[in-house]
């Protein structure tokens, strides 16, 4: 019989709240995380928002020598790894040597350290060579990422990043709960981050026509899933980390659990770098195979979290694929919301982001509404929880991931018993 995992801490740092409950309570009350960029002078780019954290101490979670050769997702990480140690009752300064080889680290991140390498390159580029990192090489890489964060915490289990686009964190939540399903490890933490504000990632999306342009003078307008005058995405940085738990393990140690993680699904298309299949088969083969990973029906599910890039094909292509994943009739009666709409595309971190917001939905019973959704478009015309949230309680609930590369994935989640 496989075993059960069930969440028993969140930590998070977001646009629109550092830590749970700021994150809470904007999401709840439908407040924008989005503004314009002040990371760097943005005057010369046509995309100027961003989902930016402004008040994050990054001095807090790491020393100003240490933050010269390393991504600003390191101390992201390592604050939003702080706040579900804590919660999750984990005492990691004082753990023996086996307790910490018993806890494995699974994180997802779309462009890794992209930001930092970038700047690395641009020192280079610029005459600066003395003031490039001797750690540019391994820094910029995407597993260093996960190892930097297990060494703060001295967990000595597998340290471990996926890499799956957009649904990096989805995926990485997925595999640790695959490895406690089988015995490898009681604990993974496990979750997303991505920092990819930068000046030349921002210019490099707006040549593909990703983002949006027509919002740069209001910024937390500029996210607009399923509307019909959005005109792209926003890019957004944050992290949002788990404590991933064998159920028995947690009971044993009185650890107070906040939900199950009852089944992954994961497809891929085969298709394209960028587009989806008009005929949403695979994203809905993915919801399809996390609910019977879960064993429940779409009568079941209470509340859907949905990928909603803010994008025309991303919109209109997962509106389909939740009517064929749990029929028209019944995911016309699911609300279903985007968060992206609050804080912008956290790239490879949005599958753990759109998980958190999920988790506070169930635990106040009410839903975290899509803001910006002012013209509806005829062709994504399911209840998407517009503008206000509602109150609702949340026994089961899908939280959906579409990226890059034809990838899906999607997990259920649902109350503890």
């Amino acid at each position: 019989m496989m075993r059960r995992a069930v969440i028993t801490g969140m930590g998070i740092v977001s646009p629109n709240g550092i830590g749970r409950t700021a994150f809470a309570a904007s999401i709840l009350a439908g407040k924008s995380g989005v503004k314009r960029i002040t990371r760097f002078d943005p005057s010369e780019l046509h995309a100027q928002v961003a989902g930016e954290i402004t008040d994050f101490d990054e001095s807090k979670w790491i020393t100003p020598m240490e933050r010269k050769h390393v991504s600003r997702a390191i101390p992201l990480a390592v604050a939003a790894t702080t706040e579900a140690c804590a919660e999750a009752g984990l005492d990691y300064a004082n753990m023996t040597m086996e307790e910490k080889r018993e806890i494995g680290m699974i994180l997802g991140s779309g462009g890794g350290a992209q930001e930092f390498s970038e700047a690395q390159y641009k020192l280079y580029y610029t005459g600066h060579l003395k003031s490039v990192s001797m750690y540019s090489i391994p820094s910029g890489t995407m597993g260093t990422l996960s190892s930097e964060v297990s060494m703060k915490f001295g967990f000595r289990g597998p340290s471990h990043m996926i890499t799956t686009a957009c649904t990096s964190s989805t995926d990485a939540i997925g595999y640790a709960l695959q490895n406690i399903q089988m015995g490898i490890l009681p604990m993974y933490i496990c979750g997303g981050v991505d920092v990819p504000i930068a000046p030349a990632i921002v210019k490099t999306y707006t040549m593909l026509h990703a983002l949006t342009t027509k919002w740069n003078d209001e910024p937390e307008r500029a996210s607009r899933p399923f509307s019909a005058d959005r005109s792209g995405f926003v890019l957004a940085e944050g992290a949002w980390t788990f404590v991933l738990e064998e159920y028995e393990h947690a009971k044993a140690r009185g650890a107070k659990i906040l939900a199950e993680v009852a089944g992954y699904g994961t497809t891929c298309e085969a298709f394209h770098r960028v587009r989806l299949r008009e005929d949403a088969e695979e994203p809905a083969r993915a919801v399809t195979l996390a609910m019977e990973q879960a064993g429940v029906t779409a009568e079941q599910i209470d509340y859907v979290n949905l990928h909603g890039t803010s994008t025309e094909m991303n919109d209109r292509v997962e509106t389909l694929a939740l009517k064929m994943a749990l029929g028209e009739a019944r995911a016309r009666q699911v609300p279903m919301s985007a968060l992206k709409s609050q804080i912008g595309h956290a790239q490879g971190a949005c599958g753990a982001a759109g998980l958190a917001a999920t988790l506070i939905a169930m635990e106040a019973s009410q839903l975290p509404p899509t803001i910006n959704l002012d013209v509806p478009d005829p062709q994504c015309d399911l209840d998407y929880v517009p503008d206000v949230g509602r109150k609702l309680h949340i026994e089961t609930a899908i939280c959906n991931c579409v990226g890059f590369g034809s990838k899906n994935s999607a997990l259920v989640v649902r109350r503890a018993h």
